[in-house]
């Protein structure tokens, strides 16, 4: 088990914990946890407060720098269009994510970080713990069970 996906899905516990998709991200650095973050969309009513934005701007502030380079981000999810720009935008070295999004079947990620238009290239990969996964269905499960 990785320690620090084991940190990112400990995140991602606390959103479900708070009614939130439970998305957890963890920023690494020499081999440290820089910053977490944690889906709050909902409570902030915020369309951008997802976990790694909220990892990147803690670590950006720790830093003092809005380059995060060295850095690695662990996530509980294949990250979004949205975050997968910041990471790059960011100039983190490596993203790791826990499980794939169930309806990324264009290989966006992939796209996006490929892209001849940023300057930095992210390596990736993802570190399968299906307990990213688990807590991602029983969240959904939760909510058409309330809905129901």
């Amino acid at each position: 088990m990785n320690k620090f996906i084991d940190a990112a899905i400990k995140q991602a516990q606390k959103a479900f914990e708070q009614g939130e998709i439970p998305v957890g991200a963890v920023v690494v650095k020499d081999g440290k946890i820089l910053s977490k973050g944690f889906n709050m969309r909902e409570k902030t009513q915020n369309a951008t407060k997802h976990a790694e934005i909220s990892a990147i701007e803690k670590a950006c502030k720790k830093l003092g720098s809005w380059r995060l380079d060295g850095c690695d981000i662990y996530v509980s999810l294949e990250p979004c269009p949205m975050c997968a720009g910041a990471i790059a935008n960011a100039r983190i070295k490596n993203l790791f994510y826990a499980c794939k999004e169930n309806t990324s079947n264009d290989n966006l990620l992939q796209t996006i970080l490929a892209s001849s238009r940023l300057n930095h290239k992210v390596c990736f990969e993802m570190i399968e713990d299906k307990r990213a996964g688990k807590l991602l269905s029983d969240f959904f499960k939760d909510k058409r069970k309330i809905k129901g």
